[in-house]
């Protein structure tokens, strides 16, 4: 989870991206210049929960 100033540290690096996920809401509204990219995980939870329902492989989706 990235707080206080993270975002301008992680601008300020070497980084040339780092990569998070919305399971955490940051705080922080994300920059459209900035080296962090947010992804959703929300359709692979949908689908995860799907397929726990229909009593089938959730390990497969890490194929």
């Amino acid at each position: 989870m990235l707080s206080g100033g993270a975002a301008a540290r992680v601008g300020a690096s070497e980084l040339s991206e780092l990569v998070v996920t919305d399971s955490i809401w940051s705080g922080e509204p994300d920059a459209k210049d900035g080296k962090i990219r947010r992804l959703t995980i929300a359709p692979l939870l949908a689908e995860a929960v799907r397929r726990i329902a229909d009593e089938s492989s959730v390990s497969s989706l890490f194929d």
